[in-house]
């Protein structure tokens, strides 16, 4: 069976998934119900749908993905995912381009060297980029700039919100239902009531 994992650093509203997915179908996950996807942080090392993903292969199964980066961009996670997969006996497919075999249940070491490489350059990326942001932040504050979103006042609520408010009122929808219908959590949702009530 061939599965596909697709991630993205930010939400959709700021990130497209769906370019990984159309790579993935051309590596062979052809069934999209066989994609796991998530916008979580690639520093992140406990992933839901890529838990999801671990605890469903098994021997002899294909992961694919579009780059190292979109696994993970710790060097030491990275490791444990190559020993996963070195004990599971998967092949990882990288791009297309780079296909690690472990259906044997061993690793090249040529091939191990070069992906932990990889995994070494998207660690430094994100450290860099990271590094950057910082830096921008820090002087956009000396500058006297607001960083971050201006606080929300209830002018300020979207009109979604007021368009489903008198439905929850009424008791006709619940706060998840509501967050749902406005695609935001169910936080956000307790913080638009609590300045409106």
């Amino acid at each position: 069976m061939i599965y596909g994992y697709a991630r993205c650093s930010t939400n959709e509203e700021r990130q497209d998934i769906n370019r990984q997915k159309r790579e993935l179908h051309t590596l062979g996950v052809t069934d999209e119900k066989c994609i796991y996807w998530e916008y979580e942080s690639g520093m992140k090392d406990d992933r839901t749908e890529f838990n999801k993903l671990l605890d469903i292969v098994t021997e002899g199964d294909t992961v694919a993905t579009t780059e190292v980066s979109r696994l993970t961009r710790s060097t030491k996670h990275l490791c444990e995912i190559l020993q996963t997969v070195r004990d599971k006996k998967l092949i990882l497919n990288i791009g297309g381009s780079f296909v690690v075999d472990c259906s044997k249940g061993e690793l090249d070491p040529m091939t191990e060297g070069m992906i932990k490489m990889w995994g070494v350059f998207s660690e430094m990326e994100r450290n860099i980029i990271s590094q950057r942001v910082k830096s921008g932040i820090k002087n956009a504050r000396t500058k006297g700039k607001q960083i971050g979103r201006p606080p929300t006042t209830v002018d300020g609520l979207p009109d979604k919100f007021w368009k489903y408010y008198q439905k929850y009122k009424n008791g006709e929808i619940n706060v998840a239902e509501f967050a749902r219908l406005l695609k935001c959590s169910r936080v956000t949702i307790y913080k638009y009531l609590s300045m409106v009530e």
